[in-house]
């Protein structure tokens, strides 16, 4: 089978969760023993990054005569060429990793798509009107033109099944997790870089979005400082920014806890693994999840981890953690803090999501779709 992978949309160390996802789920086609082709379609700005990034000798590469940075124009050229591109490729199969396809469908080519959530139709104000009017159409224009729809969560399921009308073409597959437990940056270096010590401050991988809800956690350091209280009042942030990063430092500053708080932007994931790994408590506030990776990821590498029971984090840790009830109370983030500094940290596996497992679900409803007539 000769299986096309749109990768056109792919901002390098921009797209965030969706780039890892991507990346994972790529590792695991990799791993897969099959006779399939994979070819991957790339955009003119991310194709020297990715042709690096993948080796296998089961992917093709095809540039495509589109920039991922240039959303406006790699919207037309989706729409007037990308076909035609497949074809000329001998593509009969593709999959789509992320909404963004054609808004037609494409009787030569069938095809799967994932949505990962629906954020602008919870979260409108993030977004222009007309970009909200785009992600609505798009969403109901894949779920209509797409053969199967795959939803990374029940959660997101739902969320799509109450929202848009569909045809009864959505399934579950989880999101891949790759950790390599070996890749971690020497702690010695990250001390001195970020001024910490060894279990003596927080950790959250985010962007700043509002319901990411950092927010809270800038509180909830304020709270611990002003009160005096005997567990660490240190706190790191890495991620990829986004719209609310002024506002945050801003309060940062104006609550007076700038020594308090390290703002790392993107980090390597050696970098990342290590602060995970020699954090007192990994931290995940966030109030709307399609998946939410970082607390497996930390629980992976063996952190304590507190998140919210809100959206779809429930669901994907499992009850394997330590939640918050009311995700906006900084008092009650400060008794989960004090409650867990005496348990033991102990490192849990999900090994339902790992990569080539979830790469072998895929495969199994491409083979599933390429089979109809």
């Amino acid at each position: 089978m000769r299986i096309g992978i749109d990768l056109t949309w792919l901002k390098p160390q921009k797209s965030g969760g969706v780039e890892a996802y991507a990346k994972n789920l790529l590792e695991g086609f990799a791993k897969l023993e099959d006779d399939n082709e994979y070819v991957l379609f790339l955009a003119k700005d991310n194709s020297e990054y990715l042709t690096k990034y993948f080796t296998s000798e089961k992917f093709t590469f095809v540039t495509c005569n589109t920039k991922a940075f240039n959303v406006k124009a790699h919207l037309i050229w989706q729409n007037l060429c990308q076909y035609k591109v497949l074809k000329r490729n001998n593509i009969n199969f593709c999959f789509f990793p992320v909404y963004e396809m054609p808004i037609y469908k494409c009787k030569r080519i069938k095809n799967v798509t994932t949505i990962h959530d629906i954020q602008a139709y919870h979260y409108p104000e993030y977004f222009s009107k007309l970009e909200n009017i785009w992600f609505k159409f798009g969403w109901q224009r894949a779920i209509l033109c797409s053969n199967k729809i795959v939803a990374i969560t029940n959660y997101t399921k739902q969320d799509i099944m109450k929202n848009f009308k569909h045809k009864n073409n959505i399934e579950v597959i989880y999101n891949p997790i790759t950790l390599d437990n070996n890749e971690i940056e020497d702690f010695s270096l990250l001390k001195e870089k970020y001024n910490i010590k060894e279990k003596e401050y927080y950790y959250t991988v985010s962007s700043m979005y509002k319901h990411k809800n950092l927010i809270t956690l800038i509180k909830l350091i304020k709270y611990i400082k002003e009160n005096n209280l005997k567990i660490p009042n240190k706190l790191v942030i890495s991620g990829v920014g986004g719209p609310n990063k002024e506002k945050l430092i801003e309060t940062i500053k104006q609550m007076g806890i700038e020594e308090n708080i390290t703002i790392t932007n993107f980090v390597s994931n050696s970098e990342r693994n290590s602060l995970i790994k020699n954090s007192n408590v990994f931290l995940f506030p966030s109030i709307f999840e399609g998946f939410g990776m970082p607390p497996i990821e930390a629980m992976n590498l063996g952190a304590k981890v507190i998140t919210t029971n809100c959206t779809s984090l429930p669901e994907v840790t499992q009850g394997k953690c330590t939640y918050v009830q009311n995700p906006t109370d900084e008092k009650e983030w400060v008794e989960q803090i004090k409650e867990i500094q005496d348990k033991k940290a102990q490192k849990i596996i999900f090994d339902e999501y790992n990569s080539e497992k979830i790469a072998r679900k895929y495969l199994d409803l491409f083979y599933e779709i390429n089979k109809r007539k």
